[in-house]
């Protein structure tokens, strides 16, 4: 019989008609018949499908509007789930003689209703035998006592869902059961409904409400397409249990209760469901789409030069120097070059150059030149993001992350994890998937080293979704999560596990609560737009937070508190409210290789103690400062690029000790660092009071237990003083690149602070000493260094150079000046303001047009021992205003033109800073790498005396 005698669709159309077994038969007929019978997928098996009783749609209750991949398939799995219930069918006859000729029994229908051979259920009970299935017609059956059930049994409503309803207090005693079609109500004497403590039980398409189910190990339970309204299910030491496709409504505690280590006992179904787990599709997450828009990490930043020094006046160009076209002279010498501001400060005019870069260069130089050749050496931190900085941000253009930032998929995460992958394979106690939890008290609770794993499922409106406590474990995969009115999952007392690919939104609490020594793996979820925060760990809570985007929240994406200690790796954390990552209270964690981008607060914010590591991170875009530490905040901020937000760069504040090192701090709106800490005699915070949240539950007295025991790590060394050392700070705003108004000590050294859109450092107030030594401070728009009034500054082997301005600008009361180079800026290389109190010894000193030291007003200054190069003619090393007999001079040597064939060498010592001598302790390790060249052209003007009609043309290599 060939299928082709007539159309495929006719065919189909009559095949519609037929039965299951006929379906079966016509299958069987040949290769044509079984591929036509195939094709039936969307007609007659979907028909099948939903006209059993004793299920649901395939998808039900999450997506019943979406079709299945097979219906056929679907249909398959309903049927064969309804006979596996049987699996451990014993043979009556024990003797081996009578194998081949012993036959199974035929099992019997007992019917129950009205008109029937029974009108209960317990006298059905009474006369069934092994795997007889008893019906139960449509009716409500009240039983008075409690049903114990002794024999195998399937116990079945007749009609639809909802005909039958069931009042009855079960107690399980044999080896398997199942009940299907039924409504179950507890009776009056008791709120258990089922409980079985060693058998299999089976619930299929049922209904429970207002009572407890009650499965204790080595029992086992599958349960699905059943409704749980107010229902309690209590799994107690299950080894292994199936929930699926069910809906959870209504509780008023908690829905699913997992409870007690796995039983080691096992019973019969214990290898069939686990061998029906592990055939089940898997519900890993696709790829995930890129939400950045694409970055260009391509540096155009040129502050960080390997330069060599050696100065060289000749009449003519060197062989050595660079090419160089001779400007046009102009009578007007220097008037349109530069203006003095306010103090006496200069600020040039002269308009940027196209590589970032300030110099002083004009076009009216005299066309005979002679050549300072400057090169120096200067060392900055080791690389951040592989080695790529970023250049301006460019409005609307692309931007693409490096390779180390971007998040991975799970499935991608998970090969790379072996750990990972085995926890997201493994499956004990309880497997729960696809299933609605919704408008209810609690989700499911897993306590006292319970089991639980959770694939698919939907939380929604409910006080929380998931608390796993005391030394529990939970696997969680692609849930959604949301309108929780607390967290969305609370884990405490040593609780653990994975939890990825979820997706946990809009809940009034954290999206994520890690308290008390719990230590989840968090990997590839999204946690998003919730009321507070993101995720928070305290009370000594742990974890690994791994490739997750957080975003939109109305707090912190990351809150660290009361000694929470998490690893956070590789997260995209942006557009939240508050700040991206918050460590506070004494919260302390690793946080590594994060983008945290365009966070309304801080990208990060340490305050009250909290001292975590803060370790290449790029913080980015955000609408106030990228990291802001106060409030007694500690920690160390290491290798960082932290650029283009609305704010400083870094703001430290508060009687704050972090240790700041390595870290490219560019492109900010104000400050690249601004330090405004003030010491509280009464050690409290501002207002009098400490900020408290409400996770105040864990606020016990408990010891910091050192988690970082890496040998050398710079938490373990004593830091009693804030430290800045080996960055870089450049390009920022209109506002300094380093800003201190501090009551408390500060070590800023061997930093790179280039190119700053107002002065190199400004200290407007340091009660206690500033120590400011081996930087290099460049071509930044005004001085390289302003020391205000009743401060008290060292500095010590900075290399300050090519700044507009000053080089240095100091009125305070205690200024020490020593062994620094302050070669080629614009103003004074030195000039000390009225009541300044300054010591300026061995320091090499050079201004292009104005004095090398310059005394205004009544100053208090030892000047000793000091080399200082002349400049222009008639402005050459030395500038007293006034006749000031608290101005000494001793020992200094002054260096002037004489004749072409002279030559200076900043040979002994070579140029500032010198770096190798000066890194000590475990940062010495990140310090001291060598970075790509600049040249930066630099040309001034001659005016008469010494070398009439020519200039002196310096480049800096």
């Amino acid at each position: 019989m060939e299928a082709g005698g007539l159309p495929l669709e006719l065919w189909r159309m009559i095949l519609a008609y037929l039965h299951l077994p006929d379906l079966g038969r016509c299958s069987l007929v040949c290769r044509a018949w079984y591929e036509l019978i195939l094709s039936l997928d969307g007609t007659r098996w979907r028909q099948l499908c939903l006209g059993c009783t004793e299920c649901r749609h395939p998808n039900w209750p999450n997506q019943p509007d979406v079709e299945p991949e097979s219906w056929r398939e679907a249909f398959k799995q309903h049927y064969l789930a309804s006979k596996t219930w049987t699996k451990n069918v014993l043979d009556l006859e024990s003797s081996i003689c009578f194998s081949l000729f012993r036959r199974r029994r035929e099992r019997c229908t007992l019917s129950v209703g009205p008109g029937h051979e029974f009108d209960s259920l317990s006298s059905a009970l009474a006369m069934a035998s092994l795997y007889d299935r008893i019906v139960l017609f449509p009716g409500v059956y009240e039983e008075q006592g409690e049903i114990i059930l002794k024999v195998p049994v399937e116990i079945v409503g007749h009609g639809k869902l909802g005909e039958v309803t069931l009042l009855a207090s079960i107690d399980q005693r044999c080896s398997t059961t199942r009940v299907c079609n039924l409504i179950f109500m507890p009776t009056w004497f008791s709120p258990i409904m089922y409980k079985t403590t060693s058998g299999h039980v089976q619930f299929d398409n049922c209904n429970f409400e207002n009572g407890h189910i009650q499965v204790y190990g080595p029992g086992t339970c599958q349960v699905k397409f059943c409704i749980f309204k107010n229902t309690h299910v209590f799994l107690h030491n299950v080894p292994l249990c199936v929930l699926e496709n069910c809906e959870f409504v209504g509780s008023e505690n908690n829905s699913v209760t997992v409870e007690g280590h796995p039983s080691a006992d096992k019973n019969w179904a214990y290898k069939y469901l686990l061998g029906l787990i592990k055939s089940s599709p898997t519900l890993f997450p696709t790829e995930d789409s890129d939400f950045l828009m694409s970055w260009d990490l391509e540096s155009q930043d040129q502050a960080w030069s390997p330069r060599t020094c050696d100065i060289v006046i000749e009449g003519s160009q060197s062989p050595t120097s660079p090419a160089s076209s001779s400007p046009k002279p102009d009578s007007k010498v220097g008037s349109q070059e530069a203006e003095v501001g306010s103090d006496g400060e200069r600020v040039s005019q002269t308009p940027d150059s196209s590589d970032g870069g300030l110099s002083p260069s004009g076009e009216d130089e005299d066309e005979d030149q002679l050549t300072y050749r400057l090169s120096y050496q200067v060392q900055g931190p080791h690389s951040v993001l592989g080695g790529s900085f970023l250049g301006p941000p460019l409005p609307g253009a692309s931007i693409q992350l490096p390779s180390c930032l971007v998040l991975n998929s799970l499935q991608q995460e998970l090969q790379k994890d072996k750990e990972a992958m085995a926890l997201a394979n493994s499956v004990q106690g309880c497997l729960i998937r696809k299933c609605l939890f919704r408008d209810g008290r609690g989700g499911i609770i897993v306590h006292s080293y319970g089991r639980a794993k959770m694939e698919g499922n939907i939380f929604r409106n409910l006080t929380y979704a998931v608390r796993c406590i005391h030394n529990s474990k939970i696997v969680m995969l692609r849930n959604d999560i949301y309108h929780c009115r607390a967290s969305g999952i609370f884990l405490r007392l040593e609780g653990g596990g994975l939890i990825a690919g979820n997706n946990i939104y809009h809940n009034a609490e954290a999206g994520v609560d890690i308290r008390t020594k719990s230590n989840p793996l968090i990997l590839c979820n999204q946690i998003h737009h919730g009321l507070r925060c993101g995720i928070v760990v305290l009370g000594n809570g742990k974890g690994i937070i791994r490739n997750n985007k957080i975003f939109s929240n109305k707090e912190a994406g990351i809150y660290i508190l009361y000694h929470g200690n998490p690893i956070v790796s590789g997260n995209h954390i942006f557009k939240g409210r508050a700040a991206g990552i918050a460590v506070n209270e004494n919260g302390k964690g690793l946080i590594t290789e994060n983008v945290i981008r365009g966070n309304k607060w801080g990208g990060v914010d340490i305050r009250h103690g909290g001292i975590p590591v803060l370790r290449s991170n790029l913080i980015c875009f955000g609408y106030s400062d990228g990291v802001v530490v106060g409030d007694e905040g500690k920690g160390l901020i290491e290798g960082n690029t932290i650029y283009a937000n609305k704010g400083c760069g870094v703001w430290m504040m508060s009687s704050s000790l972090p240790h700041v090192t390595s870290n490219h701090v560019s492109y900010n709106g104000l400050y690249g660092m601004a330090v405004f800490s003030h010491k509280d005699s009464s050690s409290e915070f501002p207002g009098g009071h400490r900020a408290r949240e409400n996770f105040s539950e864990e606020e016990d007295d408990i010891r910091w237990e050192t988690e970082l025991e890496k040998e050398g790590d710079p938490l373990h060394r004593p830091i009693t003083v804030a430290l800045v050392e080996s960055s870089s700070l450049s390009r920022h705003g209109m506002a300094s690149g380093l800003y201190v108004q501090s009551s408390e000590a500060l070590h800023v050294i061997t930093n790179v602070i280039h190119a700053n859109g107002d002065r190199g450092i400004t200290v407007a107030q340091s009660s206690h000493p500033t120590r400011v030594a081996n930087n290099s401070i460049s071509c930044n728009r005004q001085s390289g260094v302003k020391v205000e009034a009743h401060c008290k500054v060292e500095l010590r082997g900075n290399g300050i150079y090519d700044n507009r301005g000053h080089g240095i600008m100091t009125r305070g009361e205690n200024t020490v000046i020593i062994e620094n180079d302050i070669i080629g800026n614009r103003g004074s290389g030195l000039q000390l303001l009225p009541r300044s109190d300054t010591k300026v010894i061995k320091n090499r000193i050079h201004s292009f047009r104005a004095y090398g030291i310059a005394v205004r007003g009544c100053a208090t200054a030892l000047v000793q021992e000091n080399i200082i190069f002349q400049g222009k003619t008639n402005k050459t090393v030395f500038q007293q205003i006034s006749n000031n007999r608290e101005c000494i001079m001793q020992n200094n040597k002054f260096l002037v033109f004489k004749k072409k064939s002279d030559t200076w060498r900043l040979v002994n010592p070579p140029a500032r800073p010198h770096l190798e001598n000066t890194l000590t302790g475990p940062s010495a390790a990140y310090n001291g790498q060598k970075v790509t060249a600049m040249a930066t052209r630099i040309t001034a003007r001659v005016e008469g005396g010494y070398h009439s009609n020519r200039s002196i043309f310096c480049t800096i290599l």
